[in-house]
C-alpha cells in the first residue's frame, strides 16, 4: 500500500491560501499529467473545490516529494504554504479519502456536493490516464463506501449545503426573503442550489449571469428568472438585493469601484453578497463600503456549527463504518499481493505435472478413456496436496505484516523467481487474479 496525500483544506488554511492553490476545471487535466510527470508518482488525482485542494497518489517507493509538486507547480514558498499543509500516507490516506468521499471531513457534514466532485476529478484523472489500477481500486472503493454511509446512518438525511447555509445567512440579515431580488453569478451546480433553496424562501426575481450565455437562460428558465449577459453584470446587478456569486474566475470580478456604483444608483440602499468561489470572486474591499455587506466561503462557518453538533451522533456513526471498510480494504490489498505468487505456483506445478505425463505416456500404451481420466485425477490430486498447505499459508500471511517474507520464502523454494511466461500464462495469471479479486467483498 504506496497511497500518498497531501493537501489543505478549511481547517487547515485560510480562504487566501486556499485560492492561491485552487485549479480550474479546464486545467485540472493538464494539473494531473504534470503530476504523473513528478519524480516517484505512479498514478496520481487531484481534488479542487471551495473547501479543498488535495493531491492523492499511488507512489513507487511510498515517498515522493509531494510538498516539492506543490511548490513548483503553485509558484509557493515553502514559508508560505507547509504550515498550512497536512499529509497522510498508506493506511490513513485511505481513511481520509473515505471521509472527504462520505462527506465527514466537509464545512457542512453530511452535504451531497462534495461526492460528485470527488466522482467528477476521479474521471478527469481516468480520463488522462493518471489514475489506473490501485487508484482506482481505492476511489471505486470510496464511492461505495459513502453510499453505505448515506444508507446506514442519517448523517445525510437533511438538505444541507453551502448555498442552503448561505441562504440561511442571508435570510438572518433581512429577516425576510419576500419580496427580496436576487442575482445569482455563474450557472453551475452550486449556482442552482442556491437559486432552489431562495425562491422556496419567497424572492420575488431571480436574475442570473454566465460567461455562457446559454447555460444562464437555461438555469433563469427553471426558476423563471431573466437571464443576463455577462458583458451586461455590472449594469444590471444593482437590481439585486442579494448577489450570490460562484464562478470560476481566477480573479475577483466585484471590486470596490463596483461597489460603489451599485450604491450610487440604488441611492445607497444595502446590498447583499455572498461569495461562494474560490479563488473569490468578491474583493474584500468590498466589504468596507456602508451599505455592501460581503461574507466568503469562510465567514459561512459559524453558520455551519448547529449542523455539525446536530450531526454528531450520526457523524460517529459513518467513522465506525468508515474505520470497518478501511481494514476491510487493507487486508483485501494483502490478499492481492499473495495472488501473483499463488498463481506462480499453480503455473509452475501445472507444468511439471504435464511434463511428467508426456515423459512416461509412451511407456504407458494406449491408454482407453477412462485410463486417461484415471491418470489425470490422480495427478491433479497429487499437485493439488502439495499446493494445499503453501497456498492457505499465504492467505493466511495475507492478513498479516509478515506477508512479505512468506512470500520470497514460498518463491525461493519452488524457484519461481525471474520465470517469464508467454501470453497464455500471462492470460491465466491475470483470470486467476480476477478470481481471487472477485472472491471478497
Amino acid at each position: 500500500m504506496r497511497y500518498q496525500l497531501i493537501g489543505v483544506n478549511h481547517k487547515s488554511a485560510p480562504l487566501e491560501v486556499r485560492e492561491r492553490l485552487a485549479i480550474s476545471e479546464k486545467n485540472l487535466p493538464d494539473c494531473c499529467r504534470d503530476l504523473t510527470a513528478h519524480p516517484g508518482i505512479e498514478e496520481g488525482m487531484i481534488i479542487s473545490t471551495c473547501n479543498r485542494v488535495e493531491v492523492i497518489t499511488h507512489t513507487s517507493n511510498g515517498c515522493a516529494d509531494l510538498r516539492g509538486f506543490l511548490h513548483d507547480h503553485f509558484h509557493l514558498t515553502a514559508a508560505e504554504l507547509d504550515s498550512h499543509l497536512y499529509e497522510f500516507r498508506e493506511k490513513e490516506a485511505v481513511r481520509h479519502i473515505f471521509r472527504v468521499a462520505s462527506s465527514l471531513d466537509s464545512m457542512v457534514v453530511g452535504e451531497a456536493q462534495i461526492l460528485g466532485q470527488v466522482k467528477e476529478a476521479y474521471a478527469t484523472a481516468r480520463a488522462v490516464g493518471s489514475v489506473r489500477g490501485q487508484l482506482d481500486q481505492l476511489f471505486t472503493r470510496a464511492f461505495a463506501v459513502a453510499k453505505r454511509v448515506r444508507t446506514e446512518t442519517a448523517v445525510g438525511s437533511s438538505s444541507v449545503s453551502i448555498a442552503s447555509v448561505a441562504v440561511e445567512l442571508a435570510k438572518k440579515i433581512f429577516g425576510t426573503l419576500q419580496g427580496k431580488n436576487v442575482f445569482i453569478v455563474g450557472a453551475g451546480k452550486m449556482s442552482e442550489l442556491a437559486a432552489r433553496h431562495l425562491m422556496a424562501h419567497g424572492c420575488a426575481s431571480i436574475f442570473v449571469a454566465n460567461r455562457t450565455y446559454g447555460r444562464a437562460i437555461g438555469l433563469a428558465q427553471r426558476f423563471n428568472g431573466q437571464a443576463i449577459k455577462f458583458e451586461d453584470l455590472y449594469n444590471a446587478c444593482d437590481k439585486a438585493d442579494i448577489v450570490i456569486t460562484s464562478t470560476g474566475a481566477p480573479h475577483a470580478i466585484f471590486r470596490k469601484e463596483h461597489g460603489e456604483q451599485f450604491l450610487s444608483r440604488r441611492k445607497n440602499k444595502p446590498m447583499f453578497f455572498i461569495d461562494i468561489a474560490v479563488p473569490r470572486d468578491v474583493s474584500p474591499e468590498m466589504a468596507k463600503l456602508d451599505g455592501i455587506f460581503a461574507y466568503d466561503i469562510d465567514d459561512l462557518q459559524q453558520a455551519v456549527s448547529s449542523h455539525v453538533a446536530d450531526r454528531r451522533h450520526e457523524a460517529e456513526l459513518a467513522e465506525a463504518i468508515i474505520t470497518s471498510e478501511v481494514e476491510r480494504f487493507e487486508a483485501r490489498l494483502h490478499t492481492l499481493d499473495v495472488v501473483p505468487t499463488i498463481v506462480s505456483l499453480q503455473d509452475h506445478l501445472e507444468t511439471i505435472r504435464q511434463a511428467e505425463i508426456d515423459r512416461v505416456r509412451g511407456r504407458m500404451g494406449h491408454l482407453t478413456p477412462e485410463q486417461e481420466m484415471a491418470v489425470e485425477a490422480l495427478t491433479r490430486g497429487i499437485i493439488n496436496k502439495v499446493m494445499h498447505t503453501p497456498i492457505t499459508t499465504l492467505k493466511t500471511a495475507a492478513r498479516d505484516s509478515e506477508a512479505t517474507t512468506v512470500i520470497d520464502v514460498v518463491r525461493r523454494l519452488f524457484n519461481l523467481h525471474d520465470k517469464e511466461k508467454g501470453p497464455a500464462s500471462q492470460a491465466n495469471r491475470e483470470a486467476s487474479s480476477k478470481k481471487e479479486v472477485g472472491s471478497g467483498h
